[in-house]
């Protein structure tokens, strides 16, 4: 009888060992989005958002498993349950916030718009007034450029991902590409195709639109796993390894930028 309550008992603790072992964090991510997200030329996801999203994950003594997924459609998609929770770079926004819930903040969020050296643009709609502005489908520079500067004559071209906007702002096909400061600045002027671009004027920041910064999305019926992210987040930021990431990315506090 002891021998089987002892057999029983190592049943028990390997069973909960070998499902913890085995449980996993399907996150959605659009890889088109440097430093935050991008794919290398070995197929494999690069960027902040991604080691930021495996550091959750080994505290979590999950997986994690990464679902592609083009911008406009990560809420959907979550809300379907192709994945457990978005971490794209997406700003928690009022909006949004009405169809999802939201971890507490990973890093602030502003808005920049990058034309071509000497163009003269500038982010206001007086002197985007004719021309042709790129923005990714589904993002709140989206929202932004279509309230207040497509109304006074600005040509705002909506793009399923961010490679798109910048294959056409290279070709000439558009006059300014508008999308995250720190993506524009980092991920595309620091790289060799930016080469003769420029942010011009300064960053935009509106709460309304651009939301209290970014966040991983998670659906409503899911406080747990909430909980659980936060819980991660909180002890990141406490021990280091937060700003220990932070650095291989960014020469500046993002998380209060």
């Amino acid at each position: 009888m002891r021998k089987l309550l002892i057999f029983s008992m190592l049943f028990v603790l390997a069973t909960a060992s070998y499902g913890s072992a085995l449980s996993v964090i399907r996150f959605g991510v659009d890889p088109s989005y440097p430093p935050f997200e991008s794919k290398g030329p070995d197929g494999k996801l690069h960027g902040f958002d991604i080691d930021l999203g495996e550091q959750i994950c080994a505290r979590l003594h999950a997986r994690c498993v990464w679902v592609e997924n083009d911008f406009d459609g990560m809420i959907p998609a979550l809300k379907a349950r192709k994945f457990d929770a978005i971490l794209s770079a997406m700003s928690n926004t009022p909006q949004r916030s009405a169809q999802i819930a939201f971890s507490d903040k990973m890093y602030n969020m502003t808005a920049g718009l990058i034309a071509r050296k000497g163009s003269n643009l500038t982010p206001t709609p007086e002197g985007l007034k004719g021309k042709s502005i790129g923005v990714e489908q589904g993002s709140s520079a989206l929202t932004y450029a279509k309230l207040y500067w497509e109304p006074k004559g600005a040509h705002v071209v909506s793009y399923q991902n961010q490679d798109q906007v910048y294959a056409d702002l290279i070709s000439g096909r558009l006059d300014a590409a508008f999308q995250a400061a720190v993506q524009a600045e980092t991920g595309f002027l620091k790289s060799p195709q930016g080469a003769g671009y420029e942010l011009v004027g300064k960053p935009l920041s509106d709460p309304k639109i651009f939301g209290v910064g970014a966040a991983i999305g998670i659906r409503k019926d899911d406080p747990a796993l909430a909980s659980k992210i936060n819980n991660a987040l909180a002890g990141m930021i406490k021990d280091g390894t937060y700003q220990s990431i932070e650095r291989k990315y960014f020469n500046f506090d993002i998380y209060n930028n």
